[in-house]
């Protein structure tokens, strides 16, 4: 007998102290952690996981994500977050939503995100029609009903630090992990900013990998005076190249 696979995947957790700031609320990376922890939990019960694509000489890498905070989750609340594969665009990327939810079913976060299948040996992009893949997607159903566009910032923003890729940043796969990037793009900013102010939304687009021991400079730049809009780049000195790209919006706190 076949078993039905869930098209929706939902899981429900505590919200660990250890992820929280002063505030004692999730900070935004630990968000985008268990978010994308969720996806690739459910991409392995769809049968297209890290094993299975790796036995077909391929891994999924995170392309672009956007993210609107209504509420961050606060310490030990217990909170729910679904996600489930949503359609295919430009032949190339596979979009996948996500909902958190509190414990009465409002929701916290509502995300989009975009994913590349690459080849291992090639480190290239694999289009969609090469792959005989059954993602079960649900178009009808959106978390987020926003586009994932490119960004292509000025590269003109101020250096707010350095930071070279240790072992704590470097996943499984071999490069920097990229919820160390919103760390990254969170440390641009002081603490008095998120005393005073709360994160709307971001998006971020990872460009290319960065890999142990290169070095990354972080730009910051506000491109209205007194707009709530940001940008933050990765920069890679070691490669030369653009690493990631970062829109985020502020507001005051209610």
């Amino acid at each position: 007998m076949d078993i039905e696979v869930p098209k929706v995947y939902e899981k429900t957790e505590r919200v660990n102290g250890f992820e929280c700031g002063f505030d004692l609320r999730w900070k935004p990376a630990a968000v985008f952690q268990h978010l994308t922890e969720a996806a690739s939990q459910h991409a392995e019960i769809l049968g297209f996981g890290f094993d299975s694509m790796l036995a077909r000489n391929l891994f999924w890498v995170h392309s672009r994500m956007k993210i609107r905070f209504f509420n961050f989750p606060r310490v030990w609340e217990e909170i729910t977050i679904r996600t489930w594969p949503k359609t295919i665009q430009q032949k190339l990327f596979f979009i996948r939503d996500f909902e958190l939810l509190n414990s009465h079913g409002e929701r916290l976060a509502a995300a989009t995100s975009a994913w590349l299948m690459i080849d291992a040996s090639t480190r290239r992009m694999v289009p969609t029609q090469e792959l005989d893949l059954d993602l079960h997607v649900t178009p009808e159903r959106s978390g987020l009903d926003e586009p994932l566009e490119k960004l292509a910032l000025s590269q003109k923003g101020e250096e707010k630090f350095q930071v070279t890729a240790g072992y704590s940043a470097v996943d499984f796969l071999g490069h920097v992990n990229n919820s160390r990037y919103v760390e990254w793009v969170c440390d641009c900013f002081d603490l008095d900013t998120y005393r005073n102010r709360r994160l709307d939304w971001m998006q971020i687009n990872y460009d290319h990998e960065i890999r142990p021991g290169e070095t990354v400079s972080l730009l910051a730049n506000q491109p209205e005076e007194g707009n709530d809009l940001w940008t933050v780049e990765g920069m890679n000195l070691s490669s030369q190249t653009r690493a990631f790209e970062c829109v985020l919006h502020w507001s005051d706190r209610t």
